[in-house]
């Protein structure tokens, strides 16, 4: 097909049934008649995953009560469900454990980070990133006496430079929540290492639908969400990872009885576990994890550069569609361009973004709206179809040519948009 040829509805039928992994969309439990593109925010739900929290609920907590905690094997969900995780990151097995939230995981790392560099005072950030990254990272920065220096994405390489021997840390969302700008973790991982600092990694929009490399860009410090491209649920528990190499000298806040090197010892003197162990705080969350550990099953034989592929693929149709259907509409592309430095979204601006989102959402097709003006659509391509592609801009060219956006009820903010 060349850049001339005009895209049929056919043409997108003709992929599928040329795609490797068309057949992992049936382990989800999708809709019928709905076009999910919201998987960046929230996951499909995987089949088993219903299944194995009914057995934990009525079996395991019912009947077995505390019991489970043994004869189910509840207590190291946490770390089997970071085993999985880790197998998709490119991090060994024991680096990755399964707790609390990314708000809280990026807490206890930025603490600990700067306490392994204690005669630094810099931590540079990014304009743009992530609100709570950008709250936790100011709320740290105040407590431990340090400067937070927020720029924009262009300038987070000369800004390391800038910090020189000052810079003791580095945080930045390897993919852009709004925008889906992919970040070289490799090139400013060793650009900030080699001014002896170091560099945590927020995956909430990598995990699940990049093939990261985590140790092979000899990574230090990671958080990760469980319920967006993992597919964990509502709410879903967060990930860590830590390098095993600052295992020792790793010395999180957040000191927990289950980070305790014996947790049932009761003692009253705080001794870490010397391994990933040492990040977890208070019990789990045991349903919720039990929920993700299940759901992570969907990866267990996905080679992530096939996954990686037909997410690009499923970008680039989106936008020569959006340009072969949408012209003149007024929408504007917000993502980049080239795939290679795009995560699995595409976003989409338009002075009347949210109301023609809730247009198209009332029509089936489920994408978000993120202020001021950005319409953004998720790519899981483990479940989303090249024929998906094709009806969602159908069903946006619609929505434009009839004026439907304009409608009331379409305009009225909700509380989650």
């Amino acid at each position: 097909m060349t850049a001339q040829d005009t895209i049929t509805r056919a043409d997108t039928i003709k992929m599928d049934g040329a795609d490797p992994i068309a057949h992992l969309r049936d382990r989800f439990a999708l809709p019928e008649g709905d076009i999910y593109l919201d998987g960046n925010s929230l996951g499909a739900l995987p089949h088993g995953v219903m299944e194995r929290l009914e057995v934990a609920v009525k079996d395991e907590w019912g009947n077995g009560l505390i019991r489970s905690w043994n004869d189910a094997d509840w207590y190291p969900a946490p770390q089997r469900a970071g085993t999985a995780i880790a197998r998709i990151l490119g991090a060994d097995d024991d680096e990755v454990i399964v707790c609390d939230s990314i708000s809280v995981n990026l807490f206890k790392l930025l603490v600990g980070a700067l306490r392994m560099r204690k005669d630094r005072k810099i931590i540079v950030s990014e304009i743009g990133n992530f609100p709570t990254d950008v709250y936790i990272n100011q709320e740290v920065a105040d407590i431990m006496g340090c400067e937070l220096r927020c720029v924009m994405p262009e300038e987070v390489e000369s800004a390391i430079d800038d910090a020189g021997i000052d810079l003791a840390l580095v945080q930045l969302t390897h993919v852009h929540y709004k925008s889906g700008r992919i970040y070289d973790m490799a090139g400013i991982t060793k650009l900030a290492q080699d001014l002896g600092a170091l560099v945590i990694w927020d995956l909430a929009h990598s995990a699940g639908c990049l093939p990261v490399q985590l140790n092979a860009c000899n990574a230090d410090f990671a958080v990760g969400c469980g319920y967006k491209y993992l597919n964990g649920g509502p709410g879903a528990p967060a990930f860590v990872f830590v390098a095993r190499r600052h295992f020792d000298a790793m010395n999180q806040p957040l000191r927990g009885w289950h980070g305790h090197a014996e947790p049932f010892a009761f003692t009253q003197d705080y001794k870490p576990h010397p391994t990933i162990d040492q990040m977890l705080t208070g019990t789990a969350s045991q349903l919720a994890t039990l929920a993700l550990e299940k759901a992570m099953e969907v990866f267990a034989d996905v080679d992530m550069t096939v996954l990686r592929q037909k997410n690009m693929a499923l970008g680039d149709l989106f936008i020569a569609l959006v340009e072969q259907e949408l012209d003149g509409m007024g929408f504007g592309l917000a993502s980049p361009r080239d795939a290679e430095r795009r995560g699995s979204q595409v976003s989409l601006t338009h002075e009347n973004g949210y109301a023609i989102m809730q247009a198209v959402i009332a029509r089936g097709v489920v994408g978000d709206f993120r202020a001021p003006d950005i319409l953004r659509f998720g790519f899981a391509a483990p479940y989303v179809r090249y024929v998906d592609i094709w009806d969602a801009v159908a069903h946006l060219r619609e929505v434009m040519e009839t004026g439907e956006w304009r409608r009331p009820e379409f305009n009225e903010k909700r509380a989650v948009t």
